[in-house]
């Protein structure tokens, strides 16, 4: 077979991180998230890009959690990435990423769940290190309030 000048994985993964961003810009509307939707965002706390409270860095220093039900504030929607304001611990804390550093995205209202390779190369869109998105585990439901922080380590396969 061919080597794949093209590099269709590139493109698939560019084109279902635009998913992400198009579910975001529907959050982002002044009605909100429409009916039970809400989102899982999972991403690389260290990935170029990523500005986040050093208190939340130093808890989580490879990747965590965000969730967007009810309680989220400032949410701005761009090309490259967002930024969002949530309560940790009631205290209001700014995180801001590019769409290269989420790593799994999931609506557990319908079952919707994206996987993403991470980029090799760190930049906001897709590169050559890319794989094209996969399936994978869904991640548990939080317990308690939006806007917590869902740590992922008691679902992971030991």
């Amino acid at each position: 077979m061919a080597k794949d000048l093209m590099r269709y994985d590139l493109m698939a993964q560019e084109a279902l991180r635009g998913v992400v961003r198009q579910a975001l810009l529907r959050a982002a509307m002044p009605q909100g998230l429409p009916g039970p939707h809400h989102f899982y965002i999972t991403f690389r706390t260290r990935a170029p890009g990523v500005d986040l409270d050093p208190s939340l860095l130093e808890k989580y220093p490879d990747e965590m959690t965000i969730v967007l039900e009810h309680q989220f504030w400032d949410l701005e929607v761009t090309d490259t990435g967002f930024e969002v304001t949530l309560k940790f611990g009631g205290v209001p804390k700014y995180i801001k990423m590019p769409y290269s550093a989420v790593s799994r995205f999931h609506d557990p209202s319908v079952g919707f769940h994206l996987q993403f390779e991470p980029s090799l190369t760190g930049g906001d869109g897709a590169s050559e290190g890319d794989s094209p998105a996969k399936p994978g585990a869904k991640p548990a439901p939080a317990d308690g309030e939006a806007g917590q922080v869902v740590s992922l380590d008691s679902f992971r396969k030991k």
